[in-house]
């Protein structure tokens, strides 16, 4: 088989299209699928971003990024998490996609495997794919809080394993690993001569809790991280990856190829954003309303949420007291009561039939809105707990 014919779509984007043309037919659609800020940028990013226009933004920066944003990063992560981490260990990349596309190429010779949690973030399956890679989904459920644990580390792990996968908080599951797990996670992949890879682009998105970055746990851990989500940047392309600096000369001269460098203007834009965290603090409170009130309002709808979610923008719900099949449920409700969700199948195949993700990045009206459509579409199609 001919690697590109094992890329999968991006299903959501698919429900997301056909989201537009219901909308363009003067259908009002509730969006609750996409992880998307429905923020504006802060206004200091775009300012800083029209002065670097109009200065010194129209040309290439080093391959792996300004001087004085990876600085600035490493100024950030002592402040944010007390932990000290050397500039030239900071690459800037095109978003954390750009990041991932990086790692594995640097990390994978053709054949070698990465551990992911099922269910996880789909398009990391992809990534390594492409890298000539095999991703080893490893199926996670609400004992570890859908992360992956040491032991299961140890029981997946193979000979040619390089590494294994976080997202923390979880993408769909929106939930925290607990410290102590987190530190046996490290630990576990460092004894058998791998890298922990740390999806980090939730943090600071959390509520009631604190996320704490694996840097924190094991000094040689990989951490990617950007300015999509937290800061509502995700058109701007711009994240950054923290590596060991065994790799720094890899990834040097990999991105020199393969993208030269990320964005100026979006660089000099995210100096600004690392200053914007009030903007930052007001995003985060309303994503918590919007949060609360589908929490209180989902499992009266017979939507079962074993773990709460402590963070993103997300919950994961299990609607098998609704239907056994969650993919056709979501199109059913996008199409008769115009609210987008995401079915399991698009987070991998783990239970993905009994599950479904609401992604709260949208307005709470529009959530007000999408929980009274859903009480009639059950209530009107006879899928009742």
């Amino acid at each position: 088989m001919r690697r590109i014919e094992t890329i999968e779509p991006f299903r959501v984007m698919q429900l997301l299209e056909r989201a537009k043309q219901l909308e363009a037919a003067g259908r009002h659609i509730v969006h609750m699928e996409i992880g998307e800020p429905d923020f504006p940028t802060p206004p200091s990013v775009i300012e800083a971003a029209h002065h670097a226009l109009d200065t010194h933004g129209q040309f290439y920066t080093p391959s792996t990024g300004l001087p004085e944003l990876r600085h600035a990063l490493s100024d950030w992560y002592r402040r944010e998490y007390g932990v000290e981490v050397a500039p030239e260990r900071i690459l800037i990349t095109p978003g954390t996609s750009g990041a991932f596309s990086l790692l594995y190429a640097v990390l994978l010779e053709n054949g070698e495997s990465v551990l992911l949690s099922d269910p996880g973030y789909p398009c990391q399956r992809n990534f390594i794919r492409l890298a000539g890679g095999e991703p080893i989904a490893v199926p996670v459920g609400p004992d570890t809080r859908y992360h992956l644990s040491a032991e299961l580390i140890e029981t997946h792990w193979r000979r040619d394993t390089r590494a294994a996968v976080l997202i923390n908080p979880s993408n769909p599951t929106g939930t925290l690993i607990h410290d102590d797990a987190l530190a046996e996670l490290a630990a576990c992949c460092r004894d058998r001569g791998g890298y922990l890879i740390s999806d980090e682009i939730y943090h600071g998105l959390t509520y009631g809790a604190r996320a704490r970055t694996a840097l924190a746990f094991d000094d040689q851990a990989i951490v990617v991280n950007g300015f999509s989500k937290r800061w509502a940047m995700t058109g701007w392309r711009i994240g950054w990856i923290i590596v060991p600096e065994t790799l720094i000369d890899a990834c040097r001269r990999v991105m020199q190829n393969i993208f030269i460098a990320a964005p100026t203007l979006s660089q000099y834009a995210a100096l600004a954003a690392l200053d914007a965290e009030r903007e930052v603090e007001h995003m985060r409170t309303s994503y918590a309303e919007r949060r609360a009130a589908l929490l209180a309002s989902l499992p009266q709808l017979g939507f079962e949420i074993v773990v709460e979610p402590q963070g993103a923008f997300y919950i994961y719900a299990n609607v098998r007291r609704l239907t056994d099949d969650a993919t056709a449920f979501c199109h059913a409700l996008l199409e008769q009561a115009g609210v987008a969700i995401t079915p399991g199948a698009d987070f991998g195949q783990h239970q993905a039939n009994t599950h479904v993700r609401f992604s709260y990045a949208t307005g709470l009206d529009d959530i007000r809105q999408g929980i009274a459509r859903i009480t009639d579409f059950l209530a009107d199609t006879g899928h009742t707990s």
